[in-house]
């Protein structure tokens, strides 16, 4: 794993695992690996590992099942889904809109350029 010098190591591993959930690689019940194991794969500190699933712990997308491991919670993939959301119209959008209007981008041209975009990569909405 690259790591970024702009967000703390246990962050990023929580974003890696968070997409995990939300491309369904993680399913809710999934059992994530061993604190060691994850640790050795990003090549961490086992103690960064475990910060990270305190993270997520503390945020309901895991829970820990003491003496068995770490599980996606029932309802993981929606919390996610809903605060990345929020993120995304808070803090990257209002940015991305300035830009298009100093570009001076049109609604319609912004929306086939989406579309191209999506058929493109094989995506729907």
């Amino acid at each position: 794993m690259q790591f970024k010098a702009t967000t703390t190591i246990y962050e990023q591993i929580a974003g890696m695992i968070e997409d995990n959930i939300l491309s369904g690689e993680l399913a809710e019940g999934d059992r994530l690996q061993s604190v060691r194991a994850l640790a050795a794969e990003v090549q961490v500190n086992p103690n960064t590992v475990q910060r990270t699933f305190q993270t997520l712990q503390d945020a309901e997308l895991i829970t820990n099942q003491r003496g068995i491991g770490y599980f996606v919670s029932e309802g993981a993939k929606k919390r996610i889904l809903n605060a990345r959301r929020r993120l995304f119209e808070t803090e990257v959008l209002p940015e991305q809109f300035r830009q298009l209007a100093l570009l001076g981008f049109t609604p319609d041209e912004i929306k086939s350029l989406y579309q191209s975009y999506l058929t493109e990569h094989a995506l729907s909405v």
